[in-house]
């Protein structure tokens, strides 16, 4: 495969960042008032640090995996899948993560330079999920990192830098939308409950006796987030960010469509509307993995659905 950007852009997963930037646009919206340019320079360093993430997390998972062929047989078939297929070498992936977090570190050097010494604190804490998410996978602690990275870090972060100091407003805002950020990840995690099996991650996912049982524990991250957003609702007098709450039905469909995956992973459900974009759909298909990332789609796309009404929902109250 040649070195372009959509080589780039399938070794890091990129497909995902839609998750980032929406949350980052919640923030950054209801602190428009303040320093916009520092705003937007923090987007680049929380996506170059996702990005990071996931890289790093193919790194370690094949690292694990491969010390057994059972392992990767047993995991799915995307799983470090331009590894497995010889496309970039262990050590290359090892090389592109680390370049992103260099990228995200000169942007946190930058936002610390221009906002001020907070910025130092709210990075290095983030840097450490970053750098040792994998590991955090392993003892059962990957959604309280993705909580942590995606929730106060991000948005108290970014609010941080535009206005110079932090907000608990803004504090509940994070744990309203980082609940739907996590179920992205817990969906992920349910997805892969064999292969993480095999790597011995510890999941969350993993700590339940059977896929089912797992699935149920993701219509509790989506129940925080409605709780959280309805908070918010009544602490800052937005009622119109309630009208999130007609994403619920697309939540009980991925759980539908899930339960029916965990008992036949090759069954590829009918495409709506609801999971466009099939980001890279071409390639998904030749590697036959469409089951998978339909579902995938389906809870990035909620969670996308969800920010934005909230976004629309913030922007009208700046307006009136």
């Amino acid at each position: 495969m040649k070195r372009d950007f959509k080589f780039w852009w399938n070794c890091s997963r990129a497909f995902a960042l839609p998750v980032t930037v929406m949350s980052w646009l919640v923030v950054f919206i209801f602190a428009i008032d303040g320093n916009i340019f520092n705003g937007i320079l923090a987007l680049f360093g929380v996506c170059f640090a996702h990005l990071a993430t996931n890289i790093f997390d193919d790194y370690n998972d094949y690292k694990i995996l491969s010390k057994d062929e059972k392992y990767l047989k047993s995991a799915q078939i995307c799983k470090c899948k331009l590894i497995t297929d010889g496309v970039i070498s262990h050590k290359g992936m090892l090389a592109a993560g680390i370049v992103c977090c260099l990228i995200a570190a000169v942007i946190g050097a930058l936002l610390a330079y221009l906002a001020g010494a907070g910025v130092i604190l709210v990075a290095g804490i983030a840097a450490v999920f970053v750098l040792f998410y994998s590991k955090f996978t392993l003892i059962g602690l990957g959604e309280f990192a993705v909580g942590m990275t995606y929730g106060p870090l991000l948005f108290e972060g970014v609010y941080y830098v535009m206005t110079g100091h932090f907000s608990k407003e803004v504090l509940i805002l994070s744990f309203a939308v980082v609940m739907f950020v996590i179920a992205f990840l817990y969906a992920h995690t349910v997805l892969d409950y064999d292969g993480d099996l095999c790597s011995h991650k510890k999941t969350l996912a993993c700590s339940f006796k059977n896929k089912n049982d797992a699935l149920k524990a993701l219509i509790a991250f989506y129940i925080a987030g409605y709780l959280f957003i309805a908070l918010f609702a009544f602490t800052s007098h937005n009622f119109v960010v309630l009208a999130s709450y007609i994403t619920i039905p697309l939540v009980y469909l991925l759980y539908k469509s899930m339960k029916v995956y965990n008992s036949d992973k090759k069954f590829v459900p009918e495409v709506f509307w609801w999971n466009y974009p099939l980001g890279n759909w071409e390639h998904i298909t030749e590697e036959g993995t469409q089951s998978f990332y339909l579902r995938l789609y389906l809870a990035r796309n909620i969670n996308t659905y969800f920010t934005l009404i909230i976004c629309l929902a913030l922007v009208l109250e700046k307006i009136f």
